[in-house]
């Protein structure tokens, strides 16, 4: 979920650390019913059938397909595109227009995945079909789903990432792939990133909650929290002064859809934002969440002129260790680092240095290097250190909201060859 990264380049991320621990892919045993050709019906307004790559499109649908795989060139500031939790209408049961090809799904996932039940139970949108579930290759050589051709696959079992490039190999008439998680983490390798096949995500579900996050940080050390609750365990009632956030500075450092929503939230107390982008901002371009933007040149200028730094950027080859020794040592002997990113775009180790020798004030992390934290990491005892289990998303229905995403808005759109929520730009890895 998130519009921040270096000049676009084709990599690899097939050795990236695991996205989520398992726990963000907790599942509960639910009854999967028997799927077959017969449980779905199908509009009969398809236009044209073409043989040699077994889809239906008119000729208008071939154009917007062509626009949705042209990942390479596009405009990461036109929202529009893209699918936010908090603002997004749903309008799954308004979409109308005819059904111009099929949705022939295959679900990369846990078949106990209860977070999974809107699309496998349904009811599915007209012309698609859920073809089989599994997590592996194995689980989807079977005649009967060869020949059906499929050309939709949804993944969101946490080792989906070798199982996904094979289906890619063995399915050519896959045209797009959805991935339940806003990173990428998980399923990103060359063999993805080199496929045909249109990419989208889940950008835009998990950005809320998140930004809630980022402003408890904010007031767990703007208040003293440990001291306040060491204070209460020893019936200690000594009165000591605290710190305002109104009038403080929260600098972004990757000024997506978490930072845009945690930036909202610190205007609403009365702070300062910056906020760090990739792409170039043009002179006329505001927003009204945030006072100052940066290119990526001004990453030491935004560390040294923040109170407290989120941050919000995707795990890319290019932001891996972007917060190393010598961008930390910019920082205020008061600044406050809230990592929601991922661990590796922080330089662990000198992290640790900076909070050991007061470098820095704190930290607030829900994501780390190695997940879960080994119990030996000095993390774990520091003072001024936030720990949580890269959790701060985790609701009760975030997964589930996200698979209704799948179902409810981009399943119809696809089915009429209409433009794709949360296109993936495969250069840039995000």
């Amino acid at each position: 979920d998130m519009l921040m990264n270096f000049p676009a380049v084709a990599f690899s991320l097939a050795s990236l650390a695991p996205l989520r621990t398992a726990t963000a892919f907790r599942s509960a045993p639910i009854r999967l019913r028997s799927i077959s050709a017969s449980s779905f019906s199908f509009s009969s307004s398809y236009t044209r059938y073409n043989t040699r790559h077994r889809h239906f499109y008119s000729a208008s649908t071939s154009s917007l397909h062509q626009a949705n795989n042209n990942n390479s060139k596009m405009d990461s500031s036109d929202t529009s595109i893209y699918w936010n939790r908090e603002t997004g209408k749903p309008s799954g049961a308004s979409h109308s227009g005819p059904i111009v090809q099929e949705a022939r799904i295959l679900a990369l996932c846990d078949p106990n995945d209860a977070y999974n039940e809107p699309l496998y139970t349904g009811p599915l949108p007209d012309g698609a079909k859920l073809l089989k579930v599994g997590t592996s290759l194995t689980d989807f050589d079977e005649s009967s789903i060869i020949e059906q051709n499929p050309n939709v696959i949804f993944v969101s079992h946490p080792n989906a990432r070798d199982p996904l490039v094979q289906l890619l190999d063995k399915f050519p008439s896959v045209e797009w792939i959805h991935t339940r998680s806003a990173g990428l983490d998980f399923i990103a390798s060359d063999g993805l990133f080199q496929s045909s096949a249109q990419l989208t995500n889940a950008k835009g579900m998990f950005s809320s909650t998140l930004a809630e996050y980022c402003m408890m940080a904010c007031s767990y050390f703007a208040k003293d929290l440990p001291r306040l609750m060491h204070q209460k365990k020893e019936g200690n009632w000594n009165q000591y002064p605290v710190l305002e956030l109104r009038g403080a500075t929260l600098g972004i450092v990757g000024y997506g859809d978490i930072g845009r929503a945690s930036a909202k939230l610190a205007k609403a107390y009365g702070m300062r934002v910056l906020g760090l982008k990739r792409s170039v901002v043009a002179p006329s371009f505001s927003d009204p969440y945030c006072d100052q933007f940066y290119g990526m040149e001004g990453l030491k200028d935004l560390m040294a002129k923040s109170d407290y730094i989120l941050i919000s950027t995707p795990l890319t080859e290019q932001t891996r260790g972007m917060i190393s020794a010598e961008v930390l040592s910019q920082c205020q002997p008061s600044a406050v680092i809230i990592n929601v990113g991922r661990g590796p775009i922080i330089d662990e180790e000198a992290l640790i240095d900076a909070l050991k020798n007061g470098t820095i004030k704190g930290a607030g992390l829900d994501v780390m290097t190695v997940e879960p934290l080994p119990k030996e990491s000095p993390l774990w005892k520091m003072d001024n250190v936030l720990l949580s289990p890269h959790n701060m998303d985790m609701t009760d229905t975030f997964m589930k909201e996200s698979t209704e995403f799948f179902v409810r808005e981009n399943l119809p759109r696809f089915v009429r060859g209409e433009r794709l929520l949360n296109p993936v730009d495969k250069s840039a890895g995000y």
